[in-house]
């Protein structure tokens, strides 16, 4: 086969090394992008979820998130650190460990995973949009929600539903598909905006009742016991479910990571995460709180804490606060959707296919595939247990990740032969045997195997929250050892 040929097969615009000039991002565009990361409506109940619901004490979950996010810090420099050198997607580094052929395939499944979740997400994102629509439609003439038209259900979506998904793909799929240029500003807007809005329902909540409200929050933290060996146990459980949250973007940190200024900036921006964290967890602890100071003044409210947004604001008799929450959801979701699913998505698809698609062809396929997902969710895929396979799936991210440590750190010891990496010569470094590196590809089945023991094997559940971290070690381990000389 000529190089003429494996140029034509492999090598794609938009997964060649980024320009120089283009690698302009420092540490405050990580801050916007791990701020979009926890400003979701899921990291939002998860925080106030940990701190009140299962009654922990306040420094456990403090502690635990610390940790948790020391793990996503330091695995997100290893990750990140090849991107960044080299200016590539995390697929296209994938075909040093796997082989080309072996990234092309199995660097698959995160694009699967990832039209899957942004299905998925873009449903609910579409909530939030037909609230948005009946409020003004009951704003200027309430008895038009009454219509027939609107009473009409098909695959259990009304004429509303209807138009918010297809609104939300549409809008979706043209702001995601304008580029990385463009995303970067979308990531800053997003970012700065939720925390605004958060900044602002604070200040709606202290100010109502300064007194109140800060009495109400103080005393609703536990801090009782906190050195106590039962309390091992709990600290863990936190770090595990906070690094279980970010373990999803991860793996694909590098496509994100390729677009920064040099290694300093990237631990920086980085370290950022545990300051988003701790923002974050301040202002949604406090609406929490605050909201369900006020609420159980009336005997009447439920005596259950609200952790998720939307059941926050539908107990508050405020059109105001109801719109500006709602938009801020639509904002925080649409981002959120954009850095873990779509991006993602977008460069393993064009790795499969590099002479065919573009981001914008691959855009095409993506919503195509989450607008299938998002219409079918409610009626069908959500009964049969579908997350479960997804979940299974993703038990393959921390074996790819460790396969590719391992081979970059341990094995290639930092070096990548550019020429042969977009190669399908038989002579190339990465076509090894017909394409696939059987090496990686064993120690990726391995790590599997054990990631998705903890998925499968209810002996082994406890573990979940640590399959990729086990996924990672094991894999990486195996090859490690079957690839040293």
């Amino acid at each position: 086969m000529s190089q003429q040929k494996s140029n034509k097969t492999l090598i794609n615009w938009d997964l060649v090394s980024v320009n120089p000039n283009d690698k302009n991002w420092d540490w405050k565009d990580l801050f916007y992008f791990w701020g979009v990361n926890i400003q979701s409506i899921i990291g939002f109940s998860l925080i106030t979820s940990l701190y009140l619901i299962y009654d922990l004490n306040v420094l456990i979950v403090f502690f635990g998130t610390l940790i948790g996010s020391l793990f996503v810090y330091f695995f997100s420099n290893w990750i990140g650190k090849p991107s960044q050198k080299f200016g590539l997607p995390f697929v296209v580094l994938l075909r040093s460990s796997l082989g080309i052929s072996g990234a092309r395939y199995l660097g698959l499944i995160r694009s699967l995973v990832g039209m899957f979740m942004f299905g998925i997400q873009t449903y609910f994102l579409s909530k939030a949009f037909s609230y948005l629509i009946r409020i003004v439609i009951f704003y200027f003439e309430p008895s038009l929600l009454d219509l027939d038209i609107l009473l009409m259900f098909f695959l259990g979506l009304n004429l509303i539903d209807w138009v918010s998904i297809i609104v939300a793909i549409l809008l979706q799929t043209y702001l995601f598909s304008l580029g990385m240029i463009f995303n970067r500003k979308l990531i800053k807007f997003s970012a700065i905006t939720v925390y605004v809005g958060m900044l602002l329902f604070f200040f709606t909540v202290l100010l109502s009742d300064v007194k109140f409200s800060i009495y109400v929050f103080v005393n609703s933290l536990n801090y009782d016991n906190f050195i106590d060996a039962d309390n091992l146990g709990p600290l863990i459980t936190v770090a595990g479910t906070i690094f279980a949250y970010f373990s999803i973007v991860i793996l694909s940190f590098g496509d994100f990571s390729r677009y920064t200024k040099n290694e300093v900036e990237l631990k920086k921006g980085n370290f950022s995460l545990i300051l988003n964290l701790i923002i974050f967890s301040f202002f949604a602890l406090f609406i929490v709180i605050g909201v369900d100071g006020f609420l159980k003044q009336n005997s009447d409210n439920l005596s259950r804490i609200l952790t998720n947004p939307t059941d926050i604001i539908g107990s508050l008799d405020n059109l105001l606060i109801t719109n500006l929450v709602l938009i801020l959801i639509v904002i925080a979701s649409a981002s959120t959707n954009l850095i873990a699913n779509y991006i993602p998505s977008q460069y393993s698809l064009i790795n499969l296919m590099p002479s065919s698609l573009s981001l914008k062809s691959a855009s095409l396929v993506i919503s195509i595939f989450g607008f299938i997902v998002g219409i079918f969710w409610l009626t069908y895929l959500s009964q049969i247990g579908i997350l479960s396979f997804i979940d299974t799936f993703g038990a393959f991210f921390g074996p790819l990740f460790g396969v590719m440590i391992f081979d970059f750190y341990f094995i290639k010891k930092g070096n990548l032969i550019n020429k042969d990496i977009y190669s399908l010569e038989i002579t190339g470094a990465y076509y090894y045997s017909g394409g696939w590196h059987i090496k990686g590809v064993y120690s990726l089945i391995l790590g599997f195997i054990f990631s998705s023991a903890t998925i499968w094997n209810s002996n082994l559940m406890f573990l979940h929250s640590f399959s990729w971290i086990i996924g990672a070690f094991v894999a990486g381990f195996v090859y490690y050892l079957l690839a040293k000389e």
